[in-house]
């Protein structure tokens, strides 16, 4: 079976193509020019001329793309800058309650202790809401088994009325979910028997 040559791909648009050795180079047709003393030298000068043109216009080209591939990367920075700027922002005013409140509850000190001491509850359990509010929920559960990506162990107890390597006692919690923690929970866990 015989083989035809197959066309090569067209070039991708306004790519500079190099001239093709089927072309006769720009200029009158060769019947109509004049042979002179230089012809032989003026056809390869003229290929050269149009090779150093089309280099001259690639490298101004990768020059600019060069150049900006730089813009792009700095306006990047400085956008992922701004972006962290503006989430420290949002988190610091989410918080900013609860410094008022703390403020508060310091300036009734003189008070009744228990009404300060309920002040204090309301203004952690309102700090727990902020960064349950900003994806990292409280993790206190007793109780449930013991997961190492969510506890770290402090304490090994034995406690007949626990299931084994459960948590018995939260000593400090956690704070996280899904993978996203700020730390996790350090508990007793129930050993086995």
């Amino acid at each position: 079976m015989p083989t035809h040559p197959q066309a090569p791909d067209p070039p991708p648009e306004g790519a500079v193509q190099p001239p093709r050795g089927d072309l006769s180079p720009p200029g009158p047709p060769a019947e109509e020019a004049a042979p002179g003393p230089d012809a032989a030298t003026a056809g390869p000068a003229a290929a050269d001329d149009e090779y150093a043109a089309a280099l001259k216009d690639l490298e101004d080209r990768w020059r600019r793309a060069l150049a900006d591939l730089d813009n792009l990367r700095k306006r990047h920075a400085r956008e992922l800058e701004r972006e962290r700027a503006a989430e420290r922002a949002r988190t610091a005013a989410a918080f900013l309650q609860v410094v008022d409140n703390l403020e508060l509850a310091l300036s009734h000190a003189a008070a009744d202790p228990g009404a300060i001491v309920e002040g204090v509850r309301a203004v952690r359990d309102q700090a727990v809401d902020v960064l349950e509010r900003l994806g990292y929920p409280r993790d206190d559960a007793t109780g449930v088994a013991f997961d190492p990506t969510r506890h770290e162990v402090v304490g090994v107890v034995q406690d007949p009325g626990a299931e084994p390597n459960t948590v018995v006692q939260v000593v400090r919690p956690g704070y996280g979910a899904d993978g996203r923690q700020l730390r996790p929970a350090a508990v007793t866990v129930a050993k086995r028997e």
